[in-house]
């Protein structure tokens, strides 16, 4: 289990260029020919954790437990078997906001906008590594979605970053009634991955949460 120490606000946040850079020299706690885990160390937040590879499908859950290299959780496990199902040769596991809480309960309930910038170079990094110019997105962060109200708007800054990269967004198994995308974990193992219309999906969850707070506002 995983409990947040307290507010990111309060952490001295590695930006993602720095630890990207870290994260790419020699650790002797794994490989880093095959792995990719950014910050390269167990902390409060995580921007990356994946395979490498020149055609990785980019996982998207909502926020990090304990995973770490050669230390899958069962969520990221699923992951990993889905994405060879489906033909890519790695996967790199990103997420909707980047602090670590095995409970998403646990998360804070205000963004910090600094570790959401950071998070957002990531996602843009992640989407670079695909050689075939339009790289694979894999919505896969299920009802958790409404736990906290800036999470859809961390999501639309995702679909920008992801059409000025060409992006294809998939999602796997059954979606909710309200279109939330399946959580990984119990998927089969040959699931396979359907286009997700996302910006059509976003748009109905604005109505729905403007509904709920009776404003003209979104997220």
């Amino acid at each position: 289990m995983h409990i947040p120490d307290g507010p990111t606000s309060l952490l001295e946040l590695v930006p993602f260029e720095t630890a990207l850079a870290q994260s790419q020299r020699p650790s002797p706690d794994y490989d880093i020919s095959k792995w990719i885990f950014v910050p390269n160390h167990y902390t409060q937040y995580r921007y990356i954790l994946g395979t490498r590879g020149d055609n990785p499908l980019v996982c998207v859950g909502i926020n990090p437990s304990t995973a770490a290299p050669d230390s899958l959780d069962n969520t990221l496990k699923s992951v990993e078997r889905i994405a060879r199902y489906n033909g890519f040769d790695s996967f790199l596991m990103f997420n909707v906001y980047a602090q670590r809480a095995t409970d998403p309960d646990d998360m804070e309930r205000e963004c910090n906008a600094r570790l959401h910038r950071e998070n957002m170079k990531a996602f843009d990094y992640a989407l670079s590594l695909d050689k075939g110019g339009h790289p694979a997105i894999w919505a896969a962060w299920g009802t958790i979605l409404e736990k906290r109200d800036y999470l859809p708007s961390c999501v639309r800054d995702m679909i920008e970053i992801g059409r000025a990269r060409n992006a294809r967004w998939y999602s796997a198994g059954k979606r909710s009634k309200k279109g939330h995308p399946h959580h990984p974990l119990y998927l089969r193992k040959d699931s396979a991955l359907e286009p997700f219309p996302v910006e059509d999906y976003l748009e109905g969850l604005e109505v729905l949460g403007n509904q709920k707070r009776g404003t003209a506002g979104g997220f």
